[in-house]
């Protein structure tokens, strides 16, 4: 048994490890994780860190972050969860890390305690520390989510079943249904589930979730389910299994809404609605293995989790057929998110002037230009900085016809810089006159998206 410990460890570690080495480029957070004690009951012994970014919402929303077998609370922070700690500076929203200190460091989402609600297990502990963030912190009751990759995938599955009436949404990266990895000889490994032999009807995975909180008919969480099809860890035919569990809690069939690739090697597949907040969504990642998440797939999660303070599910998003090429048409261009346009201050044609949202009036300085794939206003281009990365502002610079200067209009609206691959986007999501446009991952949630009148 401890040699299946060896192997899963390894296998989860290595790209931890090696994201660790890129994060010495990487500039740090505004702040840090705070250590947490006498935090609640807590029957086997967690550790807790809190996360509060120094411009926090109002009213934040709060993800609980679970990491893998043999990791940390400090290793996801720093690791493949960094990406979730950025979001948080830049949305205002808590992160809450549990941390597991058994030797091996796996939570415990197998034994009788820890798959029953209120059971005496780790999934007791973490929703101590729930209750804890909320009795500290002015949380947003609805927008309560939980993540985790490997071990804590499994028990984001494990904490959404248990605990549907808490949380919103859950994004789990290569895990398997809740309640797969049950024993009952003390054991917290299921080879037979780890293998992906453990196949159950829809309905027979869906009864073994609510066998978890018995008695309870509400709504379950909306579900993102990622996962590589190589996966020798936690083999693939796990994600099959749990789509099918998350589907029947949610009273959907096995047909998808709604089916893309927004890369090439992946397969998203959306069920019950077909927006970026669909009810259940799974994400295959062909020819890759025990090694997610990677670069550029938490803002998906974060998008799907509304912790971009994106709002309600959004319409669907079909593949984009390709850039606009209209030569000479002339448009304003409308936040979906905020129903105003794209402005520039005080019709500044300044070089380096960064646009932003205002009241839309049909002056100059909301009228742009779509010449080929530029945007030209007042004389000038959109244009984005060379060897812009997520967060760099848009600006109006001197025309040159440079890469970073053409656009694609897509079918999803979203409006995508060719050279950087990114997208504009409504800083943190605001609204308000003034907010600035910059340049992020593309997710293709409200504030990145723009129709043109």
């Amino acid at each position: 048994m401890r040699r299946k410990f060896r192997v899963l460890l390894l296998a989860a570690a290595l790209p931890f490890m090696i994201a660790t080495v890129l994060l010495a480029v990487r500039p740090a957070a505004a702040a840090g994780m705070t250590r947490v004690t006498n935090f609640g009951n807590n029957p086997t012994g967690l550790n807790m860190y809190i996360y509060v970014p120094v411009n926090v919402a109002p009213r934040p929303a709060l993800l609980v972050l679970v990491h893998y077998c043999g990791g940390s609370a400090g290793g996801i922070f720093n690791g493949n969860g960094h990406d979730y700690v950025t979001a948080a500076d830049r949305y205002g929203f808590i992160i809450v890390l549990p941390e597991a200190t058994r030797s091996g460091n796996c939570f415990d989402v197998s034994t009788p305690a820890a798959l029953q609600r209120n059971g005496g297990s780790d999934s007791t502990g973490i929703m101590s520390m729930v209750a804890y963030a909320r009795a500290n912190h002015p949380i947003d009751a609805s927008r309560i989510v939980v993540s985790g990759f490997s071990s804590g995938a499994m028990m984001t599955n494990v904490l959404a079943a248990q605990y549907p009436d808490v949380f919103a949404a859950a994004s789990a990266f290569s895990g398997v249904p809740a309640g797969c990895f049950a024993t009952t000889n003390g054991s917290l490994w299921n080879s037979q589930c780890s293998g992906g032999t453990i196949i159950r009807t829809a309905q027979q995975w869906g009864d073994t979730a609510r066998a978890m909180y018995p008695g309870y008919t509400g709504r379950y969480p909306r579900m993102q389910l990622w996962h590589g099809t190589t996966d020798t860890t936690i083999a693939y035919p796990n994600f099959g299994e749990a789509v099918k569990q998350w589907t029947n809690l949610n009273g959907l069939g096995q047909t998808p809404a709604f089916t893309d690739h927004p890369q090439s090697n992946w397969t998203r597949t959306r069920y019950g609605s077909t927006g970026t907040q669909a009810t259940v969504e799974g994400i295959s990642i062909g020819g890759v293995g025990h090694q997610l998440p990677m670069s550029g797939q938490l803002a998906y999660a974060v998008a799907f989790l509304g912790l971009d303070g994106a709002g309600t599910p959004t319409s669907p998003t079909p593949t984009s057929p390709g850039p606009t090429t209209s030569t000479g048409a002339t448009t304003t261009l409308v936040g979906a998110a905020s129903g105003r346009c794209l402005d520039v201050p005080a019709s500044s044609a300044t070089n380096g002037t960064q646009p932003q949202l205002w009241d839309c009036h049909g002056a100059a300085n909301q009228q742009w230009t779509l010449d080929g794939r530029s945007l030209r206003t007042l004389g000038k281009c959109l244009d984005a900085p060379l060897n812009a990365t997520a967060g760099a502002k848009v600006q109006l610079w001197d025309c040159n016809g440079g890469l970073n200067q053409q656009w694609n209009l897509n079918a999803d609206g979203t409006v995508r810089d060719a050279r950087s691959g990114l997208c504009l986007d409504v800083d943190r999501a605001a609204t308000a006159n003034g907010s600035k446009v910059i340049l992020w991952t593309c997710t293709a949630a409200a504030n990145q998206r723009w129709s043109r009148r």
